[in-house]
């Protein structure tokens, strides 16, 4: 699939540009930033050290809201889309329309390593296609399957993300891992297949980043992943029990300490370039 293919389909029935955005996020394009963060879940306030952070909109039919972040001379996008490859990807296309070059995609991780734990980060190095939403982007031919493909971040923004992390976690002895993700469509039907997963040679799973990266490709725009271990199958650590409160300290700290840091550092080393 072209993306063009995408856009010229919209105006074809009518949209403009200025309607895709409105629709999709909410604003202008003109108030879509060079630097954007994207998240499915978080808001801004789980990481203040971002900057200064003002609301833009919030769709609540789409449940997608934009603020923008000041940090310094810097005001970057920060966009919360809600959660599944669908909703994602919603939030994600009109992107193509603005003057946004870079994303850095955050969010929380299963992990499906005994090694892996709670609040430690993860950078995906290639996402495995487990959703269905990919396949509206990846061919013009809906019978085109591409279950299991392998979808990669943009390989610039992605050395930059592991040079950094690693600079900064080494820093406050925080421990990271570079992982191979598996994006699945479910949560709760995803356990009764953990060990086909498993065989795919994944060890860490969540829900957008295979329709996240294949979209941003599209585009042209670049796009990493940094990601917060909330979970771990392996070791019967769930969303719901089993996670010690010290567990949940040191995943806190590192969103809130860490996670910033990383984001600052990686869009300072893309305008450096």
């Amino acid at each position: 699939m072209d993306y063009t293919k995408i856009i010229s389909s919209l105006r074809k029935f009518g949209s403009t540009e200025q309607d895709i955005c409105g629709h999709g996020l909410g604003v202008t394009s003109e108030q879509i930033n060079e630097d954007v963060i994207i998240a499915p879940w978080w808001k801004p306030s789980v990481l203040p050290k971002l900057g200064e952070a003002k609301l833009l909109t919030n769709v609540a039919k789409l449940g997608i809201a934009v603020w923008n972040i000041e940090n310094a001379d810097r005001v970057m996008t920060y966009i919360r889309t809600g959660l599944g490859a669908p909703q994602f990807l919603e939030g994600l296309l009109p992107l193509g329309l603005t003057k946004c070059k870079r994303v850095i995609f955050i969010g929380s991780v299963g992990s499906l390593d005994p090694n892996i734990n709670i609040g430690d980060i993860v950078i995906p190095e290639y996402s495995v296609c487990g959703d269905g939403a990919s396949r509206y982007i990846a061919s013009e031919d809906l019978s085109h399957d591409v279950f299991g493909e392998k979808v990669y971040p943009n390989l610039s923004m992605f050395d930059d993300t592991v040079s950094e992390t690693k600079r900064i976690c080494n820093e406050y002895d925080v421990k990271w891992h570079i992982a191979k993700n598996f994006s699945s469509d479910t949560i709760t039907a995803e356990f009764a297949h953990i060990d086909a997963i498993l065989r795919m040679d994944c060890n860490v799973i969540e829900m957008e980043t295979a329709v996240a990266f294949r979209t941003a490709s599209l585009m042209n725009i670049a796009m990493t992943a940094i990601f917060s271990v909330s979970d771990n199958v392996i070791t019967k650590k769930s969303l719901v029990s089993g996670r010690s409160n010290e567990e949940m300290e040191y995943r806190e700290f590192t969103r809130r300490k860490i996670f910033p840091e990383i984001i600052l550092s990686v869009f300072n080393k893309k305008r450096e370039d």
